[in-house]
């Protein structure tokens, strides 16, 4: 009996393959790359001299006083990192119904942009405009009688809030409290006062997240906050349309930039903002998107050093031309060890 002839099966047509057989080829065709020019490193600040504190749900994240954030600084410019961004913790005895410690000149913020500036004029500083950080119950705004955060009034507070930062010489001023018409009014007012070259970056799409939780514990609103949520102004995680007639809003009424917040459980968010605007974007890799990376590869289940690279390249592949995160200078640090 004559043994049927074996026929090797064709070649595939394409091998993909071939641009994965090592690094150099690897690395010419990538689509996508990290640089620290692509980080804005938030920090947490708190009054006093020499002084930090731990923020127990943020491993490795502490509130510093300003002459403790001075060599935060330095390495941020040592490793090409452009933005600082602050987020301020005051003394409860300062926070009132009213947030008015927010319009304090003299305040932590100012003082801090102040000293910042006058010591790294290269080193871009962004300022958080929101009324959180100051106000005994914990919301955004101004609260009526019956527990309803009102929206023109608060946004009468947020104007002289950036009004201040940008007195104090910031660069950036983000308004983060998601009330209608506030980037209107913030933008005539810059405008108003010859502060044309003070840039806005809006959190246009910023959800009522679960994501949140340290930061809170960070700036010390968790507290006041208690069990109350921010849903009437912060957007629903339901809704991705919504998100695109927000950002237009912001963009029609003057924004430079515009943000989506919390990061990876939005990159959906991030790419259709992108896509529909090709306007600055970004996206804020939040303080439980941090926590749950780090707090799973302190227990070794997953690989620190890279997947704080994978997620962060995840952002720029969504379509973010920058991300603020707090894995700013370990990323940095990893990508210039490259």
């Amino acid at each position: 009996m004559t043994s049927a002839v074996h026929t090797p099966p064709p070649f595939p047509t394409s091998r993909p393959r071939r641009l994965r057989r090592d690094e150099a080829t690897r690395a010419l065709v990538a689509e996508h790359r990290l640089h620290p020019s692509d980080f804005i490193l938030p920090v947490f600040i708190i009054d006093g001299h020499d002084r930090a504190e731990d923020v127990a749900s943020m491993p490795g994240v502490q509130r510093l006083t300003v002459d403790r954030l001075y060599p935060v600084a330095e390495q941020c410019v040592a490793h090409r990192i452009p933005v600082m961004a602050l987020f301020p913790a005051i003394d409860p005895k300062l926070k009132t119904p009213d947030g008015r410690e927010a319009l304090n000149a003299e305040g932590l913020v100012p003082r801090a942009v102040g000293e910042l500036k006058r010591r790294f004029p290269q080193l871009a500083i962004l300022t958080d405009v929101a009324l959180d950080p100051y106000t005994s119950h914990g919301q955004d705004g101004l609260v009526d009688d019956s527990g309803y955060i009102l929206n023109d009034e608060t946004v009468e507070v947020l104007v002289r809030q950036a009004l201040l930062q940008a007195q104090a010489g910031v660069d950036i001023v983000a308004p983060s409290d998601m009330m209608d018409g506030r980037i209107g009014a913030i933008r005539d007012a810059l405008e108003a006062a010859d502060r044309i070259h003070t840039r806005i970056m809006a959190y246009s799409a910023k959800y009522a997240s679960a994501f949140y939780g340290p930061f809170r514990e960070a700036v010390g609103s968790a507290a006041q906050l208690g069990k109350g949520d921010k849903k009437v102004y912060q957007m629903d995680p339901a809704n991705t349309d919504e998100a695109l007639r927000e950002v237009a809003l912001d963009l029609a009424e003057g924004a430079d930039m515009v943000m989506v917040k919390p990061g990876m459980p939005y990159l959906d968010v991030l790419r259709r903002v992108k896509e529909a605007f090709r306007v600055p974007t970004f996206a804020y890799q939040v303080s439980g998107e941090y926590a749950m990376l780090k707090g799973a590869a302190e227990r070794g289940w997953l690989a620190h050093d890279a997947v704080i690279l994978e997620s962060l390249l995840a952002f720029k592949r969504a379509g973010a031309d920058g991300i603020l995160t707090y894995f700013a200078l370990d990323a940095a640090r990893l990508l210039a060890a490259r």
